[in-house]
């Protein structure tokens, strides 16, 4: 993982937060780059012009000069001591272009009055001519010195911010994206053992419930084997206690049977021992009745 940040859903936020700052700051400088490039273009174009006119003005600068010279002799040095304070000077100010400073220079009049007495005998004409070539040249001057200031700091600024576009289209927000990437990739991966886990836990309690339903359902199967061995050993118990009564009833009716039969005899006897006086007496009577007929 990139730069070993730890994967958490608070760096994620974090990154993501970074990743639109990202894209804004690159927008930003996108279209500060564009304005800049458009201000660059322009630029170039009015140096081009102005340098281009400046090639004539200076030609025809130079010509103007050279004819006052022949027409009123060389006024040079009558220039050079007349001269004691500036007529023009420059002036600096800044302009603001998305961010970017560029200097502009500007000239205005200082009011001090020049020396008007050159010329007066011969070429005046050509002096005055001459005068005002060379202030048209130098006005071209501080123009292209405002220009190429001007220039070269945007060119210094569009450097600096091209870099920085790049450095943010190209290394940091691919950094950022990979990184979120990342951090994605491994919550997810947590996610899913997260939800293997639970889905073992839930599995293992399912079986859990599952072995206990089964041990229910032996303990009570177990508890209807015991009630129904103890109700089939106390039968057998019972029957076990029956047949000794059985036997001890079979043994007493058995021994009960022969004293019967012996009491019958008994009877029989006394039966017969009754009857045999019955039948004496019977007899004798019969003889009685014999003799008395």
């Amino acid at each position: 993982m990139s730069q070993q940040v730890p994967a958490t859903r608070m760096n994620l936020t974090l990154y993501k937060t970074k990743q639109v700052a990202a894209k804004k700051g690159f927008d930003l400088l996108k279209s500060k780059a564009d304005a800049l490039k458009v201000r660059f273009r322009d630029i170039c174009k009015k140096i081009y012009e102005t340098k281009v006119g400046l090639a004539d003005q200076s030609s025809d600068a130079f010509f103007s000069l050279t004819a006052a010279e022949y027409a009123a002799g060389n006024f040079r040095n009558q220039v050079l001591e007349s001269s004691t304070s500036a007529a023009i000077r420059v002036s600096s100010r800044t302009d603001n272009v998305a961010g970017v400073k560029l200097p502009v220079f500007k000239q205005y009049d200082t009011g001090a009055k020049s020396s008007e007495n050159i010329g007066l005998n011969a070429g005046g004409r050509k002096v005055a001519v001459c005068k005002e070539k060379f202030s048209e040249y130098l006005q071209s001057l501080i123009k292209v010195a405002s220009l190429q200031t001007s220039f070269l700091a945007m060119d210094e600024a569009l450097k600096i911010t091209n870099r920085r576009v790049n450095a943010l289209e190209n290394v940091t927000i691919p950094k950022i994206v990979n990184t979120i990437n990342d951090i994605n990739r491994e919550l997810d991966e947590l996610e899913r053992e997260d939800f293997t886990r639970l889905k073992v836990v839930k599995r293992k309690k399912e079986e859990a419930l599952k072995l206990e339903e089964k041990l229910k359902a032996a303990e009570k199967q177990a508890k209807l084997l015991e009630q129904s061995l103890e109700v089939k050993v106390s039968s057998i118990s019972i029957n076990d206690n029956a047949k000794p009564v059985a036997a001890v009833a079979a043994s007493d009716s058995t021994t009960t049977a022969p004293k019967k039969d012996g009491k019958k005899k008994k009877n029989k006897n006394k039966k017969s021992e009754d009857s045999a006086p019955v039948s004496a007496l019977a007899e004798f009577e019969e003889d009685e009745d014999v003799v008395f007929r």
